[in-house]
């Protein structure tokens, strides 16, 4: 997953509010219907489903619908992009702080020879 690809903004949008993130934790533990995910929420139910809408779209979950129940669950997929890309970035600053600490133990070294 490249940093400019629309999904991983749309993921990154998506966990940016609270309410969201809340849901995503709450469907880490397993499925759940949308009357238990929006229980412990002071909002309406529509104002919910706009929140379980954005998370959708982003592919960080998926539902289904049987008679009237709505049940969520997370969809492992766009997860599992979502960690390669961050562990792409710590690799990443790993290497350039491995290089900063050499350099910085070089200076010191040559100022130690002075």
């Amino acid at each position: 997953m490249e940093n400019n690809e629309p999904n991983l903004d749309a993921v990154f949008h998506a966990l940016a509010d609270p309410t969201r993130r809340a849901v995503v934790q709450a469907l880490v533990k397993g499925e759940a219907t949308v009357s238990d995910l929006a229980g412990p929420h002071d909002m309406g139910l529509p104002a919910f489903m706009k929140h379980l809408s954005v998370l959708e779209a982003a592919g960080l979950m998926k539902s289904d619908k049987v008679g009237r129940v709505r049940t969520c669950a997370l969809d492992p997929a766009t997860m599992t992009a979502t960690e390669r890309w961050f562990e792409e970035q710590r690799a990443f600053w790993q290497g350039r702080y491995a290089q900063l600490d050499d350099l910085v133990a070089a200076l010191q070294g040559e100022k130690d020879e002075e």
